[in-house]
């Protein structure tokens, strides 16, 4: 299936281009200046998004998603706000925050969007919990992988092989599901 990966993050794109091609389906990067409204659930932001597209014709199937970052002690911040603080305070910014704090659990959660031809819309939730470290490490990824160690690893997602990280990350996870439907929808 061809499907159309609605977003300007190219890591994105790379990632979810990645986890589809092994499975026959063909994600093409579909640049549309879609505005994002401020809520306080990922799910909101994909459905507002999954129904604005779809009112402006854009070809289907499609995926959007949306993602973020939550820390527990910071009452699950930045949450839906993750890209605005990575844009405004950068991953340092962020480890200011977190000095002095115990506890660093945190977790990257993942909504999937997926429009169809027929105009049925599917979504698809993918968590990964973790702890933040203290340091900025690794070249691999984008976004806040440079500061997030997956539980049971000793490495950030940043450190980790696109495989590893696709195997076990929130996008991942929801990425996963979102193939099993495409499967299931074959047979």
């Amino acid at each position: 299936m061809d499907i159309n990966l609605v977003t300007s993050n190219l890591g994105k794109v790379e990632e979810l281009t990645h986890i589809l091609e092994p499975f026959g389906h063909k994600a093409s990067q579909l640049q549309v200046d879609c505005p994002e409204i401020q809520a306080s659930t990922l799910e909101e932001v994909v459905d507002f998004g999954l129904d604005w597209l779809s009112a402006k014709k854009i070809q289907t199937p499609f995926i959007i998603d949306d993602a973020g970052i939550f820390i527990e002690v910071l009452q699950n911040f930045p949450g839906v706000y993750s890209r605005y603080v990575y844009d405004t305070i950068g991953l340092q910014g962020v480890l200011k925050q977190m000095e002095g704090l115990e506890d660093k659990s945190t977790k990257f959660k993942c909504v999937l969007g997926l429009m169809l031809e027929d105009g049925s819309k599917h979504k698809f939730v993918g968590e990964c919990k973790g702890n933040l470290i203290s340091e900025i490490r690794g070249t691999g990824g984008f976004g806040y992988d440079p500061i997030f160690i997956p539980d049971g690893y000793e490495r950030t997602f940043s450190e980790l092989s696109p495989e590893e990280k696709n195997s076990i990350s929130h996008r991942g996870r929801a990425m996963e599901k979102l193939v099993n439907f495409l499967s299931s929808m074959e047979n």
